[in-house]
Protein backbone atom coordinates (compact mmCIF):
# COMPACT_ATOMS: atom_id res chain seq x y z
CA UNK A 1 0.00 0.00 0.00
CA UNK A 2 1.15 3.73 -0.59
CA UNK A 3 1.59 5.61 1.90
CA UNK A 4 0.94 9.47 2.54
CA UNK A 5 3.88 10.34 1.89
CA UNK A 6 3.87 8.58 -1.33
CA UNK A 7 0.77 10.17 -2.36
CA UNK A 8 2.67 13.60 -1.81
CA UNK A 9 5.52 12.81 -3.87
CA UNK A 10 3.04 11.74 -6.53
CA UNK A 11 1.36 14.99 -6.10
CA UNK A 12 4.80 16.94 -6.53
CA UNK A 13 6.07 14.82 -9.38
CA UNK A 14 2.24 15.35 -11.37
CA UNK A 15 1.84 19.12 -10.74
CA UNK A 16 6.14 19.96 -12.03
CA UNK A 17 5.09 17.85 -15.04
CA UNK A 18 1.88 20.37 -15.58
CA UNK A 19 3.95 23.29 -15.27
CA UNK A 20 6.83 22.04 -17.37
CA UNK A 21 4.19 21.60 -20.02
CA UNK A 22 2.59 25.14 -19.73
CA UNK A 23 6.10 26.20 -19.76
CA UNK A 24 6.69 24.76 -23.03
CA UNK A 25 3.82 25.53 -24.48
CA UNK A 26 4.24 29.65 -23.85
CA UNK A 27 6.06 31.84 -26.21
CA UNK A 28 5.74 35.75 -26.78
CA UNK A 29 6.18 37.40 -30.15
CA UNK A 30 7.77 40.21 -31.21
CA UNK A 31 7.66 42.81 -34.03
CA UNK A 32 11.26 42.64 -36.50
CA UNK A 33 10.72 46.06 -38.24
CA UNK A 34 12.83 46.77 -41.15
CA UNK A 35 14.31 49.75 -39.50
CA UNK A 36 15.02 50.41 -35.80
CA UNK A 37 14.08 53.26 -34.45
CA UNK A 38 17.73 54.58 -33.78
CA UNK A 39 18.01 54.25 -37.59
CA UNK A 40 14.99 56.36 -38.24
CA UNK A 41 15.57 59.02 -35.91
CA UNK A 42 19.16 59.31 -37.49
CA UNK A 43 17.79 59.81 -40.57
CA UNK A 44 15.10 62.36 -39.66
CA UNK A 45 17.97 64.65 -37.45
CA UNK A 46 20.07 64.97 -40.58
CA UNK A 47 16.60 65.97 -42.56
CA UNK A 48 15.96 68.62 -39.85
CA UNK A 49 19.51 70.13 -39.61
CA UNK A 50 19.27 70.11 -43.43
CA UNK A 51 16.63 72.76 -43.73
CA UNK A 52 17.61 74.53 -40.75
CA UNK A 53 17.88 78.54 -41.97
CA UNK A 54 16.14 77.36 -45.12
CA UNK A 55 15.23 80.50 -47.48
CA UNK A 56 14.20 81.23 -50.94
CA UNK A 57 15.23 84.17 -53.16
CA UNK A 58 11.20 85.35 -53.32
CA UNK A 59 9.74 88.33 -50.96
CA UNK A 60 8.17 86.67 -47.81
CA UNK A 61 5.01 86.25 -47.71
CA UNK A 62 4.80 85.31 -50.99
CA UNK A 63 2.58 81.77 -51.46
CA UNK A 64 4.71 78.61 -52.35
CA UNK A 65 3.52 75.21 -53.32
CA UNK A 66 6.13 72.49 -52.61
CA UNK A 67 6.55 70.05 -55.43
CA UNK A 68 7.03 66.95 -54.04
CA UNK A 69 7.10 64.88 -57.68
CA UNK A 70 11.10 64.07 -57.93
CA UNK A 71 11.58 64.04 -54.49
CA UNK A 72 12.18 59.96 -53.91
CA UNK A 73 13.48 58.80 -51.02
CA UNK A 74 13.29 56.44 -48.32
CA UNK A 75 11.43 58.60 -45.28
CA UNK A 76 10.71 61.38 -47.81
CA UNK A 77 7.07 62.18 -46.05
CA UNK A 78 8.92 63.32 -42.84
CA UNK A 79 11.62 65.07 -45.26
CA UNK A 80 9.02 66.93 -46.97
CA UNK A 81 7.31 68.10 -44.00
CA UNK A 82 10.25 69.32 -42.36
CA UNK A 83 11.38 72.04 -45.58
CA UNK A 84 7.09 72.88 -45.27
CA UNK A 85 7.87 73.59 -41.88
CA UNK A 86 10.88 75.19 -41.97
CA UNK A 87 9.74 77.72 -44.82
CA UNK A 88 6.14 78.32 -43.17
CA UNK A 89 9.17 79.78 -40.16
CA UNK A 90 11.06 81.79 -42.31
CA UNK A 91 7.51 83.22 -43.28
CA UNK A 92 6.39 81.99 -46.88
CA UNK A 93 2.65 80.73 -46.91
CA UNK A 94 2.41 77.37 -47.90
CA UNK A 95 0.28 76.76 -50.75
CA UNK A 96 -2.46 73.67 -50.84
CA UNK A 97 -2.47 74.06 -54.52
CA UNK A 98 -0.48 75.28 -57.84
CA UNK A 99 -3.03 77.28 -59.08
CA UNK A 100 -3.24 79.68 -56.18
CA UNK A 101 0.85 79.75 -55.79
CA UNK A 102 3.35 82.44 -56.30
CA UNK A 103 6.08 80.16 -57.12
CA UNK A 104 6.20 76.59 -57.38
CA UNK A 105 9.23 75.39 -55.74
CA UNK A 106 10.34 71.77 -56.95
CA UNK A 107 12.24 69.82 -54.74
CA UNK A 108 14.74 66.48 -55.24
CA UNK A 109 16.50 64.49 -52.60
CA UNK A 110 20.35 64.06 -53.22
CA UNK A 111 20.65 61.31 -50.29
CA UNK A 112 18.81 60.41 -47.25
CA UNK A 113 19.76 57.17 -45.86
CA UNK A 114 22.44 56.07 -43.16
CA UNK A 115 26.42 56.05 -43.03
CA UNK A 116 28.29 53.66 -40.73
CA UNK A 117 31.88 53.19 -40.04
CA UNK A 118 33.98 51.50 -37.92
CA UNK A 119 37.36 52.14 -36.81
CA UNK A 120 39.85 49.28 -35.59
CA UNK A 121 43.35 49.55 -33.21
CA UNK A 122 44.50 46.46 -33.64
CA UNK A 123 43.30 43.29 -36.13
CA UNK A 124 39.85 43.37 -37.88
CA UNK A 125 38.12 40.64 -38.39
CA UNK A 126 38.50 38.99 -41.39
CA UNK A 127 38.03 35.91 -43.97
CA UNK A 128 41.36 34.45 -45.18
CA UNK A 129 41.43 31.79 -48.30
CA UNK A 130 43.38 28.57 -47.15
CA UNK A 131 44.07 26.58 -50.39
CA UNK A 132 43.24 26.80 -53.73
CA UNK A 133 39.41 26.40 -53.96
CA UNK A 134 39.26 29.32 -52.20
CA UNK A 135 37.81 28.11 -48.34
CA UNK A 136 38.46 30.79 -46.13
CA UNK A 137 38.62 30.53 -42.74
CA UNK A 138 37.27 33.32 -40.71
CA UNK A 139 39.49 35.00 -37.81
CA UNK A 140 37.85 37.30 -35.15
CA UNK A 141 38.79 40.83 -34.29
CA UNK A 142 41.65 41.25 -31.71
CA UNK A 143 41.96 44.68 -31.25
CA UNK A 144 42.70 47.38 -27.90
CA UNK A 145 39.86 50.32 -28.94
CA UNK A 146 37.33 50.30 -31.70
CA UNK A 147 35.21 52.30 -32.01
CA UNK A 148 31.69 52.85 -34.85
CA UNK A 149 29.94 56.21 -35.82
CA UNK A 150 26.34 56.02 -37.19
CA UNK A 151 25.33 59.21 -39.35
CA UNK A 152 22.16 59.97 -40.62
CA UNK A 153 23.03 62.01 -43.98
CA UNK A 154 20.68 64.62 -45.88
CA UNK A 155 20.84 66.57 -49.07
CA UNK A 156 18.01 67.92 -50.51
CA UNK A 157 18.03 70.61 -53.14
CA UNK A 158 15.35 72.87 -55.65
CA UNK A 159 14.38 75.21 -58.00
CA UNK A 160 11.83 77.96 -57.80
CA UNK A 161 9.78 78.77 -60.60
CA UNK A 162 6.15 80.62 -61.39
CA UNK A 163 3.79 78.21 -61.75
CA UNK A 164 1.99 80.41 -64.35
CA UNK A 165 4.48 81.41 -67.02
CA UNK A 166 7.24 78.84 -66.19
CA UNK A 167 10.19 81.43 -65.99
CA UNK A 168 12.80 80.08 -63.19
CA UNK A 169 12.71 82.11 -59.95
CA UNK A 170 15.63 81.48 -58.54
CA UNK A 171 17.31 77.92 -57.45
CA UNK A 172 17.98 76.74 -53.84
CA UNK A 173 21.69 75.63 -53.14
CA UNK A 174 22.40 72.11 -51.15
CA UNK A 175 20.81 72.23 -48.38
CA UNK A 176 23.00 69.52 -46.43
CA UNK A 177 22.40 67.92 -42.44
CA UNK A 178 24.00 65.23 -40.60
CA UNK A 179 23.59 64.04 -37.17
CA UNK A 180 26.07 61.23 -35.70
CA UNK A 181 26.37 58.91 -32.74
CA UNK A 182 29.26 57.20 -31.82
CA UNK A 183 29.98 54.12 -29.75
CA UNK A 184 33.77 52.76 -28.03
CA UNK A 185 34.96 49.53 -27.31
CA UNK A 186 38.02 48.77 -25.92
CA UNK A 187 39.60 45.13 -25.58
CA UNK A 188 36.68 43.90 -27.69
CA UNK A 189 34.47 44.06 -24.33
CA UNK A 190 33.68 47.20 -22.51
CA UNK A 191 31.40 50.00 -24.26
CA UNK A 192 30.71 52.83 -23.65
CA UNK A 193 29.38 55.65 -26.10
CA UNK A 194 26.35 56.85 -27.68
CA UNK A 195 24.62 52.83 -28.52
CA UNK A 196 21.03 54.34 -29.59
CA UNK A 197 19.56 57.94 -30.73
CA UNK A 198 17.32 59.50 -28.13
CA UNK A 199 13.94 60.28 -28.73
CA UNK A 200 13.86 64.23 -28.51
CA UNK A 201 17.19 64.58 -28.21
CA UNK A 202 18.56 66.94 -30.84
CA UNK A 203 22.63 67.45 -29.75
CA UNK A 204 23.69 63.88 -28.70
CA UNK A 205 26.90 65.77 -27.41
CA UNK A 206 30.29 64.14 -26.48
CA UNK A 207 29.91 60.41 -26.68
CA UNK A 208 32.88 60.12 -24.34
CA UNK A 209 30.75 60.81 -21.46
CA UNK A 210 28.37 58.23 -22.05
CA UNK A 211 28.41 55.18 -20.19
Amino acid sequence: MSGPGDLTALRLVVLFAATAVLAACASVTETNPARTATDMLLVNRAADRAVEGLTLPIPQGARVFVDETYFQAENARYALSAIRAALSDAGYAISRDRDSADAIFEVRAGALSLEQMRRVFGIPDMRVPINETLNVVSIPELSIYSNRDRMGVAEFSGFLYDGRTGLPLGAVTPMIGQYRIRSHKAFMVVTWGQQLAQPGERDPGSSWKEF
